[in-house]
């Protein structure tokens, strides 16, 4: 069994959380990006945040802030339990200086000095409320998604959160948070600065340092939650005060259809520690030492493998018979399963859209079963509409252009879901994208994507068609990186080899609300489209129109749709 949870799991996603990451993103406990890092972070003097006014998810995207009053709170009744640890003082659980985010620093105050970002009991009680600290960490090549976790936490007025940098003797990444107003500590672990790919030995270090975090945070006594949230998931924890764990999985298959944990009779998926909270009790610790202990043994263990091989040596029995809660590891430590239509996977948010389909708020979101690596996780954050972009992301040289691909409805809807009608669909597609972006070059302009229907689901084990007993629907809206290969499209290549790069935006993209209202929305009065340049810089070209045509009748700083 052992060998199993090593060998047999992968996580398609290549994933990190966003906080998960953002991994953190983690949540993602890791998050991942590349070197993408704006103009204002660099300057201590820069104090201007002006592009994170965006929306709030609540208008931003398709995850919505729930209603206060739905808000369940539980705290437990009674004296704590004989193996709970020591509680904080009254002060400490509250949080003694739980200052303001993204209030940048005085420009004449200079620096700490390093050792104040140390990590210590007395940086996180200054953070800590309600006896809860929220963390995730990362390096520099990371920054834009720190930025949107970050971003997306204080929308939801929670402020009790840390950032922990990996590479502390290069202090790129910790000084710009610090300038920014951002609380950041040191995890001491003298890391990479550069992206690292899933299942590298970096990748694997990067979880020993996850696991060593938790085993050094809760002895302070505070709870620990570590992942990527898009909504306040803390009074739904507050729901099941007797757990020592709450973690989510990687299952696909819904056990229940409101919003009560998994099923655990009934997950046979690998549980993902990208979203999972810990309390301070000896049962947590316990588990925490015995895991770190693992992994700084066998540094080939993955950190998500070593966990789900220590909490598996016992399972059961049901705590009780509402919670569910049930006994695991040692035969003392309550561990409940988040659901993963409310606690997403990339599968269950992007692929199956399950938290629509069961009509429930998602609380955080998780970019595995992904291709294409960072790349796609940030597109993938895009086509939802749920990262965080400065204003230059949405006025692009040159302009945009987007199209609507023709589609018949006998490749859409007719005959049966298989391979030949699930290809014969997206290469229809395929070839309109493909002159989309030949005039999107001649026309030097970014192509707005459109969305791509499938039939068939993309899964890098055999399967036939889509995942049985899942809530996917046929047919339904790929993510880019199930057809193209993302990381390639937005990376910069030689152009005497590839030819003039061709920028690329999210199917979503004109319906961000991060979009400059000077853009109009096809259809409304004022945004008809013509053969003439409109005061709203719209054009019009005729059908089967050449090269000679699309040059002669663009304008470099107009908007074509």
């Amino acid at each position: 069994m052992v060998e199993g949870w090593r060998n047999g799991s992968r996580e398609a996603t290549n994933s990190k959380p966003l906080f998960v990451t953002i991994y953190a993103t983690v949540i993602i406990g890791v998050l991942v990006s590349s070197f993408y890092v704006f103009s204002a972070i660099y300057s201590p003097t820069n104090g201007s945040t002006s592009w994170l006014s965006s929306p709030p998810l609540s208008t931003a995207g398709r995850i919505r802030q729930a209603p206060q009053e739905n808000a369940t709170f539980q705290t437990p009744v009674g004296p704590p339990p004989p193996h709970a640890l020591p509680l904080p003082s009254p002060e400490e659980a509250e949080g003694k200086s739980l200052g303001k985010i993204w209030v940048s620093p005085p420009r004449e105050k200079k620096m700490p000095p390093l050792e104040t970002f140390k990590l210590t009991k007395e940086l996180f009680g200054e953070r800590v409320k309600d006896n809860v600290i929220i963390v995730t960490f990362g390096n520099y090549v990371f920054m834009d998604f720190i930025l949107t976790w970050v971003k997306h936490l204080t929308d939801l007025d929670i402020s009790n959160l840390l950032f922990g940098e990996f590479f502390f003797s290069l202090t790129y990444l910790l000084e710009s948070l610090y300038w920014k107003g951002v609380p950041v500590f040191d995890m001491g672990s003298h890391m990479s600065t550069v992206d690292v790919g899933w299942g590298s030995p970096t990748f694997h270090k990067m979880g020993r340092e996850k696991v060593i975090l938790i085993d050094s945070v809760l002895p302070f006594g505070y709870e620990l939650l570590m992942c990527d949230t898009d909504m306040n998931p803390l009074p739904y924890l507050a729901r099941y005060p007797e757990a020592d764990v709450l973690t989510s999985s990687d299952q696909v298959v819904p056990t229940v259809v409101d919003d009560s944990l998994d099923t655990w009779q009934h997950v046979g998926a690998a549980y993902n520690i990208g979203i999972f909270h810990w309390r301070p009790t000896e049962s947590a610790k316990k588990l925490a030492k015995e895991w770190k202990e693992m992994l700084l043994a066998d540094d080939k263990v993955w950190d998500q493998n070593g966990f789900n091989e220590i909490v598996r040596k016992q399972l059961g029995p049901s705590v009780d018979g509402d919670s569910g809660l049930f006994y695991a590891y040692d035969g003392n430590l309550k561990v409940g399963i988040l659901p993963a239509s409310i606690f997403c996977s990339g599968h269950t948010y992007f692929v199956q859209a399950m938290y629509q389909q069961l009509r429930l708020e998602p609380y955080a979101l998780h970019t595995t079963f992904q291709y294409a690596g960072t790349e796609r996780k940030r597109h993938r954050l895009r086509e939802g509409m749920v990262f965080f972009d400065p204003p230059e992301y949405y006025d692009a040289p040159g302009g945009f252009i987007s199209f609507k691909p023709s589609i018949p409805k006998s490749l859409l809807l007719d005959g049966k879901h298989t391979i030949e009608s699930h290809f014969t669909l997206v290469n229809h597609q395929m070839k309109q994208i493909r002159s989309a972006l030949a005039i999107a070059s001649l026309l030097n302009r970014t192509l707005v994507m459109p969305p791509i229907w499938c039939r068939l689901d993309r899964l890098w084990f055999g399967h036939p068609g889509t995942l049985v007993g899942s809530m996917t629907r046929q047919p339904f809206i790929y993510p880019l990186d199930h057809v193209f290969e993302v990381n390639i499209m937005l990376k910069e290549l030689p152009e005497d080899e590839f030819g003039p790069g061709i920028g690329i935006r999210e199917y979503s993209f004109l319906d961000n609300p991060s979009l400059p209202k000077q853009l109009c929305q096809e259809g409304k009065e004022g945004c008809e489209a013509s053969n003439i340049t409109s005061p709203s810089g719209f054009l019009k070209f005729p059908k089967r129109s050449n090269e000679d045509t699309f040059k002669r009748f663009s304008l470099p700083s107009t908007m074509s749709k």
